[in-house]
């Protein structure tokens, strides 16, 4: 198995850009790839993890932990890369550095345009729930530059 390591600035920034740019193609300032590594780098939580191949950046995942309840973000598997396993080790992982923080449940969230990936989701335990997603941009945190 490739290996799994946390993100390191230096090392793996353009490479995740280009990758999420790929697989995600965001359209919305907050979403912006550069600015959403800005801010997971100031939490400094240890959260952020690539999958590596041949020493070339594959996989992302971010996950995050409020000491309430745990989330996973941003797993991106290049696509010629998918279909080896990558995208489960890399939840498998974020699930192994959530559990080592106390956190007794995880979420996700998938954009209804992505359902496809639901079912790579419910292979690996996780249920869809009853639950409305509601969500704010703080555009005043954006800089202005990136606001649409």
């Amino acid at each position: 198995m490739n290996p799994i390591i946390e993100y390191s600035n230096t090392l793996h920034r353009q490479p995740v850009i280009d990758l999420w740019n790929r697989v995600f193609g965001y359209d919305t300032a907050h979403n912006t790839p550069s600015l959403a590594i800005d801010k997971k780098i100031e939490e400094n939580d240890g959260l952020f993890f690539v999958a590596l191949a041949d020493e070339q950046l594959i996989g992302t995942l971010m996950a995050g932990y409020d000491g309430h309840r745990g989330w996973l973000y941003s797993l991106a598997v290049d696509p010629q890369q998918r279909r080896r396993g990558t995208g489960r080790a890399l939840v498998r992982h974020g699930e192994l550095a959530l559990g080592e923080r106390g956190c007794l449940k995880i979420n996700l969230q998938i954009v209804s345009s992505n359902a496809s990936v639901q079912g790579f989701y419910q292979a690996l335990g996780y249920q869809v729930e009853p639950r409305i997603s509601m969500g704010k941009v703080l555009t005043a945190n954006i800089p202005e530059h990136l606001r649409n």
